[in-house]
Protein backbone atom coordinates (compact mmCIF):
# COMPACT_ATOMS: atom_id res chain seq x y z
CA UNK A 1 0.00 0.00 0.00
CA UNK A 2 2.53 2.63 1.13
CA UNK A 3 6.50 2.60 2.83
CA UNK A 4 7.22 -0.82 1.86
CA UNK A 5 4.25 -1.35 0.23
CA UNK A 6 4.18 -4.79 -0.67
CA UNK A 7 4.46 -7.84 1.88
CA UNK A 8 6.62 -10.93 -0.02
CA UNK A 9 3.17 -13.17 -0.72
CA UNK A 10 2.59 -16.83 -1.58
CA UNK A 11 3.97 -16.30 -5.48
CA UNK A 12 6.73 -14.96 -7.34
CA UNK A 13 5.00 -11.85 -8.74
CA UNK A 14 4.11 -10.53 -5.16
CA UNK A 15 7.80 -11.18 -4.31
CA UNK A 16 8.96 -9.59 -7.38
CA UNK A 17 6.82 -6.57 -5.99
CA UNK A 18 8.21 -6.52 -2.60
CA UNK A 19 11.85 -6.52 -3.96
CA UNK A 20 10.92 -3.41 -6.01
CA UNK A 21 11.17 -0.73 -2.55
CA UNK A 22 14.22 -2.54 -0.96
CA UNK A 23 17.83 -1.26 -1.37
CA UNK A 24 20.71 -3.34 -1.71
CA UNK A 25 20.42 -3.81 2.56
CA UNK A 26 17.31 -4.94 2.48
CA UNK A 27 16.07 -1.64 4.19
CA UNK A 28 13.18 0.52 2.30
CA UNK A 29 14.53 2.74 -0.40
CA UNK A 30 12.13 5.78 0.17
CA UNK A 31 9.60 4.65 -3.18
CA UNK A 32 5.99 3.81 -2.63
CA UNK A 33 4.40 1.03 -4.87
CA UNK A 34 1.07 0.38 -5.18
CA UNK A 35 0.00 -3.20 -5.94
CA UNK A 36 -3.39 -2.59 -7.78
CA UNK A 37 -3.12 -6.65 -8.70
CA UNK A 38 -4.03 -7.23 -4.85
CA UNK A 39 -6.74 -5.11 -4.45
CA UNK A 40 -9.33 -7.38 -4.97
CA UNK A 41 -7.54 -10.54 -3.40
CA UNK A 42 -9.99 -10.68 -0.64
CA UNK A 43 -13.30 -10.98 -2.32
CA UNK A 44 -12.52 -14.49 -3.76
CA UNK A 45 -11.97 -15.82 0.68
CA UNK A 46 -15.04 -17.04 1.18
CA UNK A 47 -14.18 -18.34 4.83
CA UNK A 48 -13.88 -15.03 7.16
CA UNK A 49 -10.84 -13.59 8.12
CA UNK A 50 -9.02 -11.17 10.50
CA UNK A 51 -6.62 -9.48 7.66
CA UNK A 52 -4.22 -7.38 8.77
CA UNK A 53 -4.02 -5.11 5.80
CA UNK A 54 -0.54 -3.10 6.56
CA UNK A 55 2.20 -5.83 7.25
CA UNK A 56 4.75 -3.52 5.87
CA UNK A 57 2.97 -0.51 4.52
CA UNK A 58 1.23 2.77 5.53
CA UNK A 59 -2.07 2.93 3.70
CA UNK A 60 -1.99 6.80 4.80
CA UNK A 61 1.26 7.92 3.43
CA UNK A 62 0.87 11.01 1.55
CA UNK A 63 2.05 9.73 -1.99
CA UNK A 64 -0.80 7.08 -1.85
CA UNK A 65 -3.79 8.85 -3.32
CA UNK A 66 -7.29 9.25 -2.00
CA UNK A 67 -8.34 7.30 -5.04
CA UNK A 68 -6.83 4.27 -4.38
CA UNK A 69 -7.19 4.34 -0.66
CA UNK A 70 -10.90 4.36 -1.80
CA UNK A 71 -10.39 1.16 -3.93
CA UNK A 72 -9.09 -0.28 -0.35
CA UNK A 73 -12.16 0.77 1.25
CA UNK A 74 -14.49 -0.44 -1.29
CA UNK A 75 -13.05 -4.25 -1.08
CA UNK A 76 -13.05 -4.01 2.40
CA UNK A 77 -16.66 -3.06 2.52
CA UNK A 78 -17.90 -5.68 -0.21
CA UNK A 79 -16.54 -8.08 2.12
CA UNK A 80 -18.48 -7.96 5.45
CA UNK A 81 -17.63 -11.71 6.47
CA UNK A 82 -13.87 -10.63 6.84
CA UNK A 83 -12.42 -8.09 9.54
CA UNK A 84 -9.73 -5.74 8.37
CA UNK A 85 -7.26 -4.64 10.78
CA UNK A 86 -6.06 -1.20 8.88
CA UNK A 87 -2.55 0.30 11.26
CA UNK A 88 -1.08 3.83 9.97
CA UNK A 89 1.22 6.25 11.72
CA UNK A 90 -0.02 9.30 10.19
CA UNK A 91 -3.57 9.23 12.04
CA UNK A 92 -3.49 13.23 11.19
CA UNK A 93 -4.27 12.13 7.38
CA UNK A 94 -6.49 8.98 8.28
CA UNK A 95 -8.95 11.98 10.46
CA UNK A 96 -8.67 14.30 7.60
CA UNK A 97 -9.60 11.79 4.90
CA UNK A 98 -12.26 10.00 7.44
CA UNK A 99 -15.37 11.68 6.26
CA UNK A 100 -14.14 10.95 2.20
CA UNK A 101 -14.48 7.08 3.33
CA UNK A 102 -17.15 4.62 3.97
CA UNK A 103 -16.16 2.92 7.04
CA UNK A 104 -18.65 -0.45 7.74
CA UNK A 105 -18.62 -2.48 11.05
CA UNK A 106 -15.72 -4.81 9.98
CA UNK A 107 -12.78 -2.21 9.31
CA UNK A 108 -11.07 -1.35 12.19
CA UNK A 109 -8.59 1.77 12.22
CA UNK A 110 -5.70 1.80 14.66
CA UNK A 111 -2.32 4.12 14.98
CA UNK A 112 1.32 3.13 16.44
CA UNK A 113 2.26 4.58 19.93
CA UNK A 114 5.97 3.48 20.85
CA UNK A 115 6.50 6.20 23.46
CA UNK A 116 5.41 9.13 24.70
CA UNK A 117 6.47 11.58 22.02
CA UNK A 118 4.15 10.11 19.81
CA UNK A 119 1.23 10.10 21.87
CA UNK A 120 -0.09 12.98 19.98
CA UNK A 121 -1.23 9.93 17.27
CA UNK A 122 -4.22 8.97 19.92
CA UNK A 123 -6.09 12.32 19.45
CA UNK A 124 -6.35 12.29 15.44
CA UNK A 125 -7.55 8.46 15.97
CA UNK A 126 -10.15 9.31 18.32
CA UNK A 127 -11.72 11.78 15.94
CA UNK A 128 -12.34 8.89 12.58
CA UNK A 129 -15.72 7.09 12.53
CA UNK A 130 -14.29 3.55 12.90
CA UNK A 131 -16.27 1.12 14.59
CA UNK A 132 -13.16 0.12 16.53
CA UNK A 133 -10.34 1.59 17.42
CA UNK A 134 -7.24 -0.09 18.35
CA UNK A 135 -3.82 1.33 19.47
CA UNK A 136 -0.51 -0.62 18.62
CA UNK A 137 2.01 0.14 21.50
CA UNK A 138 4.44 -1.89 19.74
CA UNK A 139 7.44 -1.45 20.02
CA UNK A 140 7.04 0.03 23.31
CA UNK A 141 10.02 1.61 24.04
CA UNK A 142 9.46 4.04 26.67
CA UNK A 143 6.80 4.60 29.53
CA UNK A 144 3.51 6.19 28.49
CA UNK A 145 1.68 7.53 31.76
CA UNK A 146 -2.13 7.88 31.84
CA UNK A 147 -2.37 7.14 27.82
CA UNK A 148 -5.52 8.33 26.51
CA UNK A 149 -7.96 5.12 25.84
CA UNK A 150 -11.72 7.33 25.78
CA UNK A 151 -13.14 6.21 22.51
CA UNK A 152 -10.20 3.45 21.92
CA UNK A 153 -11.70 0.00 22.10
CA UNK A 154 -8.66 -2.25 22.44
CA UNK A 155 -4.75 -1.70 23.15
CA UNK A 156 -1.97 -3.82 21.62
CA UNK A 157 1.69 -3.50 23.43
CA UNK A 158 4.56 -5.62 22.84
CA UNK A 159 8.48 -5.49 22.86
CA UNK A 160 11.01 -4.29 19.75
CA UNK A 161 11.62 -8.05 18.15
CA UNK A 162 14.60 -9.18 16.01
CA UNK A 163 19.07 -7.96 15.82
CA UNK A 164 19.78 -4.86 17.89
CA UNK A 165 16.30 -4.90 19.34
CA UNK A 166 15.65 -1.97 22.32
CA UNK A 167 14.78 -3.96 25.44
CA UNK A 168 11.33 -3.49 26.90
CA UNK A 169 11.14 -2.23 30.32
CA UNK A 170 8.50 -5.08 32.29
CA UNK A 171 6.64 -1.81 34.18
CA UNK A 172 6.42 -0.24 30.44
CA UNK A 173 4.20 -3.10 29.78
CA UNK A 174 2.59 -3.12 33.20
CA UNK A 175 1.65 0.69 32.66
CA UNK A 176 -0.32 0.04 29.60
CA UNK A 177 -1.97 -3.07 31.29
CA UNK A 178 -3.54 -1.69 34.08
CA UNK A 179 -4.84 1.69 32.16
CA UNK A 180 -6.32 -0.77 30.21
CA UNK A 181 -8.16 -2.27 33.54
CA UNK A 182 -8.65 0.90 34.77
CA UNK A 183 -10.36 1.82 31.53
CA UNK A 184 -12.48 -1.21 30.46
CA UNK A 185 -10.41 -1.84 27.50
CA UNK A 186 -9.17 -4.79 26.28
CA UNK A 187 -5.44 -5.50 26.39
CA UNK A 188 -3.54 -8.34 24.28
CA UNK A 189 0.37 -8.65 24.78
CA UNK A 190 1.85 -9.65 21.61
CA UNK A 191 5.18 -10.64 23.15
CA UNK A 192 8.23 -9.51 24.88
CA UNK A 193 10.50 -9.64 21.85
CA UNK A 194 14.24 -9.56 21.88
CA UNK A 195 16.47 -11.05 19.60
CA UNK A 196 14.68 -14.62 20.18
CA UNK A 197 10.64 -13.43 20.46
CA UNK A 198 10.10 -16.93 20.68
CA UNK A 199 12.42 -17.81 23.92
CA UNK A 200 11.43 -14.76 25.80
CA UNK A 201 7.72 -15.81 25.04
CA UNK A 202 4.73 -13.52 25.43
CA UNK A 203 3.37 -14.13 29.82
CA UNK A 204 3.21 -11.08 31.79
CA UNK A 205 2.65 -11.45 35.63
CA UNK A 206 2.00 -15.41 35.02
CA UNK A 207 -0.59 -14.61 32.40
CA UNK A 208 -1.26 -14.46 28.63
CA UNK A 209 -3.30 -11.02 27.80
CA UNK A 210 -5.47 -12.28 24.73
CA UNK A 211 -8.47 -9.70 24.94
CA UNK A 212 -10.08 -8.84 21.61
CA UNK A 213 -12.66 -6.28 21.20
CA UNK A 214 -16.56 -8.38 21.00
CA UNK A 215 -17.57 -7.71 17.31
CA UNK A 216 -20.57 -9.53 15.88
CA UNK A 217 -19.49 -10.99 12.07
CA UNK A 218 -22.08 -9.35 9.75
CA UNK A 219 -22.95 -12.61 8.10
CA UNK A 220 -22.15 -14.91 10.66
CA UNK A 221 -23.05 -13.73 13.76
CA UNK A 222 -19.52 -15.45 15.15
CA UNK A 223 -18.03 -13.51 18.17
CA UNK A 224 -14.62 -12.19 17.27
CA UNK A 225 -13.48 -12.47 20.60
CA UNK A 226 -9.80 -14.21 20.97
CA UNK A 227 -9.45 -15.06 16.91
CA UNK A 228 -5.94 -14.29 15.88
CA UNK A 229 -5.41 -12.41 12.92
CA UNK A 230 -5.44 -15.04 10.20
CA UNK A 231 -4.44 -13.39 6.94
CA UNK A 232 -2.11 -10.19 5.91
CA UNK A 233 -3.02 -8.52 2.91
CA UNK A 234 -0.33 -7.16 0.36
CA UNK A 235 -1.70 -4.96 -1.33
Amino acid sequence: MADAAIESGKNAGKKANYLKVLNRKGLWNGKVFLDHSAVDDPRSWLVPRVIFVNSMSDLFHKDVSLTFIKKIFDTMNACPQHTFQVLTKRPERVAELGGKLTWGPNIWMGTSVEDSTVRHRVRYLQQVPARVRFLSVEPLLGPISNLALKGIHWVIAGGESGPGARPMDPDWARQIRDRCIQRGVPFFFKQWGGVNKKAAGRVLDDRTWDEMPQITSVTSGAQMNGRQPAHRMAV
